[in-house]
C-alpha cells in the first residue's frame, strides 16, 4: 500500500513537470546576454595555451569556439593544437624535467604549497569559470575549486617524505637499497566534468616527485586549466614543468602524439573505457606507465536493515551529483523488497525538491547537461525503461524551455536487469530502482558488468558490511555513504574501470620508478 501511495503522488508530481521549468525560464533567456564578471580578467586566456612558461598561440593560428552548455552561447575561443604543437610542449617539458626532478622535496613542496594557496585565494574565479563552461551550479563548483585545491595541499605535503628501502641482502657482504625517481615528462588527459579537480588530481603527485606534465586540456571546458596555468605561473613553477594545451577537433591526434612520443614516459587518462582502450593501444609503441581511470556502472544497494533515510541522502548525493555526471555516479539503485516502497517514496520526494536551471542563479541545484549527446543518451535511457515495464515516478523530460541542454532530475521504478541503464552509464539525473529478494542474488547482480569503479550499499548488520565489501568487484566501496571522494583516500577501479590509482600516498607512486642499487664487498671486518 505504501508504494501505491507513492505512485499516486508521484504521478501527480509528474504531472506537475513544469515546476523544474518556471523558476528559470525568464533568467536563462536574460542570461544569454550576460557574461559573468572575473574578479581578475587576466585568468580568463582566449586565443593562446601555456607552453614553456609563455602564452601562445596554436601555429596555424587556429582556434575552436566554446560554448555556454546552459545558454548555448559562445565563452571564447582557443587555440587548435596538432600534433606538432604538442611535440613543442613536450620537447620543453622533457627539458625542465632536468632540473626540475634534481629539486628538493622540501623546494617541490614550497611551489605546491604556493600553488594551493593562489587557487584558494582565486577561488570564486575559478567556480565561475567552471559554472560557465561547465553547467554545474555554484555551490558545486566552489566545492570543486575546494576539492582541486586539496590535492595540491596533499601532495605538497607528501612531496618530502618520499622514501626508499634497506633491504637485507641473501649474499653475505651485499647491501640493497631502493630509491624512488621520478618516471620523467608526463602526458595528462583531463575530462569536462571535473575541469580544476581532475587536473590538480594528476599534474600534485606528478612535480611532488620531480616529474614535468602537459596537459591535453578538454574541449568542453578549456578555461578552467588555462586559468589554473596561470596560477602555476604567478606561483613561480619553472618553465616547461606545467603545460597545457587544448584542441578540439584536433584531439585525436594530440593525444596520439602523447600516447607514441617516447619522450613521453607517463600517460594519465581519465574518461571512457573504449577511448582508453585506444590510448593503451597507442602507448604499448613505447610502453609507457599508464593510469587509466575509465566508466563506472556503479551498483548501490540498500537492504532491509538500513537507515532508510541515510540510504535516500546518499542516494540523492551519489546518483545527482552534477547532475550525474560523474564516473562514481550511482548508477543501479538496488532496493530489497522489505523497504523498496519506503525507499521509492522517500527518494522521489527528496528529488522534486530539486531546482533545475542555469548554474549562476541562486538556488540552483542543478544545472545543465553538457552536450546534445548527454540528453540523447539520457533519452535513450528513460524511453527503454518506460518500453519494458518501468514507470516513471518523476520527471522523465527534456526541458525545453530552460534550453536544449536541460533534462528534469527523474526517478524510475521497477526497472529489470534488460533494461539498457542496467548494463550502460547514464552520465545524467536518471535514478533507476531495482528491486532485489537475497544478498546472493544483488551482489552477483551488481559484479554483471565488465567495470568496475565504485560500489555503494547500506547496512547496519556488522557481519553483512564485511561480507559484501569483500564480494563487490569494484576498486572502491562506500558504506552507509554516498560520498567516497578525498584526496587522502586511493582513486581507482578494477576490470575495464581502468588500473592505477590517483590521489592518496599510493597516488603518488604512479608517477615514479623504483631503482635497486646493490653494494657489494660491505661485509669485511673492522680494520686494525
Amino acid at each position: 500500500m505504501l508504494f501505491q501511495k507513492a505512485l499516486t503522488s508521484t504521478a501527480r508530481i509528474a504531472t506537475r513537470s513544469h515546476q523544474f521549468r518556471s523558476p528559470l525560464t525568464s533568467f536563462s533567456r536574460l542570461s544569454s546576454t550576460m557574461a559573468p564578471k572575473l574578479r581578475d580578467p587576466s585568468l580568463f586566456k582566449q586565443n593562446v595555451c601555456y607552453v614553456n612558461g609563455e602564452w601562445i598561440p596554436a601555429k596555424s593560428g587556429k582556434t575552436f569556439e566554446v560554448h555556454d552548455p546552459a545558454t548555448e552561447q559562445l565563452i571564447g575561443t582557443c587555440p587548435e593544437f596538432t600534433a606538432e604543437d604538442t611535440r613543442l610542449a613536450i620537447s620543453h617539458a622533457e627539458t625542465a624535467f632536468e632540473s626540475f626532478r634534481h629539486k628538493t622535496g622540501r623546494e617541490r613542496s614550497k611551489l605546491l604549497r604556493k600553488w594551493y594557496d593562489l587557487v584558494v585565494e582565486n577561488a570564486d574565479d575559478l567556480a565561475t569559470l567552471i559554472t560557465w563552461e561547465n553547467g554545474k551550479p555554484t555551490a558545486d563548483a566552489k566545492g570543486e575549486v575546494t576539492y582541486a585545491a586539496n590535492f595540491f595541499e596533499w601532495f605538497s605535503e607528501e612531496a618530502p617524505r618520499i622514501y626508499g628501502d634497506t633491504i637485507p641482502s641473501s649474499i653475505p657482504g651485499n647491501r640493497v637499497i631502493t630509491i624512488k625517481e621520478p618516471v620523467g615528462v608526463c602526458g595528462l588527459i583531463t575530462p569536462w566534468n571535473f575541469p580544476a579537480a581532475m587536473i590538480t588530481r594528476k599534474i600534485g603527485p606528478a612535480l611532488a616527485v620531480g616529474c614535468s606534465v602537459v596537459v591535453k586540456a578538454p574541449g568542453e571546458t578549456p578555461f578552467t586549466p588555462l586559468a589554473l596555468a596561470e596560477l602555476a605561473h604567478r606561483a613561480g613553477v619553472p618553465p616547461g614543468v606545467v603545460n597545457v594545451v587544448t584542441a578540439s577537433e584536433n584531439t585525436p591526434e594530440v593525444g596520439k602524439e602523447l600516447t607514441t612520443n617516447p619522450t613521453v614516459r607517463k600517460i594519465s587518462f581519465t574518461g571512457s573505457t573504449p577511448v582508453g582502450k585506444l590510448l593503451m593501444k597507442q602507448c604499448s609503441t613505447t610502453l609507457k606507465k599508464l593510469s587509466l581511470e575509465l566508466g563506472g556502472n556503479a551498483p548501490f544497494i540498500v537492504f532491509d536493515d538500513a537507515d532508510v533515510d541515510l540510504a535516500v541522502a546518499g542516494a540523492i548525493a551519489s546518483k545527482f551529483r552534477s547532475s550525474g555526471q560523474t564516473c562514481v555516479c550511482a548508477n543501479r539503485i538496488f532496493v530489497q523488497r522489505g523497504v523498496y516502497d519506503e525507499f521509492a517514496s522517500k527518494f522521489a520526494a527528496k528529488v522534486k525538491e530539486f531546482k533545475v536551471g542555469n548554474g549562476f542563479e541562486n538556488g540552483t541545484t542543478h544545472g545543465p547537461l553538457i552536450h546534445h549527446k548527454a540528453i540523447s543518451k539520457v533519452e535513450e535511457h528513460v524511453r527503454d525503461a518506460e518500453k519494458k515495464g518501468a514507470k516513471v515516478l518523476l520527471g522523465g523530460n527534456k526541458l525545453p524551455d530552460l534550453g536544449p541542454n536541460f533534462y528534469e532530475p527523474t526517478v524510475i521504478s521497477g526497472m529489470k536487469v534488460d533494461m539498457a541503464m542496467a548494463s550502460e552509464e547514464t552520465f545524467g539525473p536518471v535514478a533507476g530502482l531495482f528491486p532485489f529478494d537475497t544478498e546472493e542474488e544483488v551482489v552477483r547482480i551488481a559484479n554483471n558488468t565488465t567495470v568496475g569503479l565504485a560500489g555503494y550499499f547500506f547496512s547496519r548488520d556488522l557481519e553483512r558490511v564485511h561480507r559484501v565489501a569483500e564480494h563487490l568487484e569494484v576498486g572502491m566501496v562506500g558504506v552507509n555513504t554516498g560520498l567516497i571522494s578525498d584526496p587522502a583516500s586511493p582513486f581507482g577501479g578494477v576490470k575495464e574501470s581502468g588500473f592505477g590509482r590517483e590521489g592518496s600516498l599510493y597516488g603518488i607512486g604512479e608517477y615514479q620508478v623504483t631503482k635497486m642499487v646493490t653494494y657489494g664487498g660491505m661485509g669485511k671486518k673492522l680494520q686494525s
